[in-house]
């Protein structure tokens, strides 16, 4: 088996749901991973929100009576709840780096590998 099919085999490991960690650089990858999950999934939210309510502004106006505002709450209650949906998904997503500083994650990591650790000689 070539270097490459080993390196290949050891990252689909990493990216299952079952994965334990046999190294700190295997860690941060797995971390990495999911992070850019949830960055992603955050963006294809954002993505289908923005689609699915240009559409529904389009129906709406399309559905104007001469002369009527378009300006009523009716026309903005899937807007308006959804992007309170939105924005909290963007917030889970991108607020703990915001507050909590960039190497968080890692420090926590290192932090509870550390407890582990010194449980198990306990």
């Amino acid at each position: 088996m070539s270097i490459a099919d080993r390196k290949q085999r050891r990252m689909e490991r990493v990216g299952s749901k079952d994965f334990i960690p046999s190294s700190p650089e295997e860690l941060k990858y797995h971390e990495a991973l999911k992070r850019v999950k949830r960055i992603k999934g955050f963006y294809t939210h954002a993505l289908i929100y923005l689609v699915v309510n240009i559409m529904i502004v389009i129906i709406n106006i399309q559905d104007l009576e001469p002369g009527e505002s378009y300006f009523q709450w009716h026309n903005f209650i899937t807007l308006f709840f959804w992007g309170i949906g939105l924005l909290s998904h963007g917030l889970s997503v991108f607020l703990p780096t915001m507050i909590l500083g960039q190497n968080w994650e890692e420090r926590k990591i290192k932090e509870l590998m550390e407890k582990e650790k010194n449980s198990k000689w306990e």
